[in-house]
């Protein structure tokens, strides 16, 4: 499967944290692993901060305050079939939040990036968290995910 990956970032205080070949890859194959396509496969993911991510979802969620991460999934929208690519949709992650949510975790900022990655990369497959039963597939699926990776709480 070929991986279409727009991957936009405002990470000024972050260059040291951020490896945009590893973020690629991650993405790639997390796709490849768990997700189906006859057709290339469109992902956008914004890394940004806090601001812009409060705009985003004071806008499109009436939530007027910052949070980690936000997906719009497009498989719930059947406009966004172009019959080219199988258009997933778009992760916004602020980085703050995610160093903010690290420290309160007491992980490394590695294992919250690609968890909060992980868990916007799930919602655009589909998966979500609002019932019970469905947050505990989506969360076991998470840490399947993040084990096969070497991204495990304590680190």
């Amino acid at each position: 499967m070929k991986i279409n990956l727009d991957l936009g970032m405002n990470i000024d205080g972050f260059e040291d944290e951020i490896v945009y070949e590893d973020i690629e890859k991650y993405i790639v194959d997390v796709l490849n692993r768990e997700y189906e396509s006859d057709r290339e496969v469109y992902v956008s993911v914004l890394l940004t901060g806090n601001d812009e991510i409060q705009n985003v979802n004071r806008d499109f969620r009436g939530k007027d305050m910052p949070t980690d991460v936000i997906s719009f999934a497009y498989h719930d929208n059947e406009e966004s079939d172009n019959g080219v690519y199988d258009s997933l949709g778009d992760i916004i992650i602020s980085l703050e939040r995610v160093e903010e949510q690290r420290k309160d975790y007491g992980h490394s900022f590695k294992r919250e990036f690609y968890y909060v990655l992980t868990h916007g990369l799930l919602h655009l497959m589909g998966y979500d968290h609002m019932e019970e039963e469905e947050k505990k597939i989506m969360r076991a699926k998470e840490e399947e995910i993040l084990q096969a990776y070497g991204y495990t709480r304590d680190i």
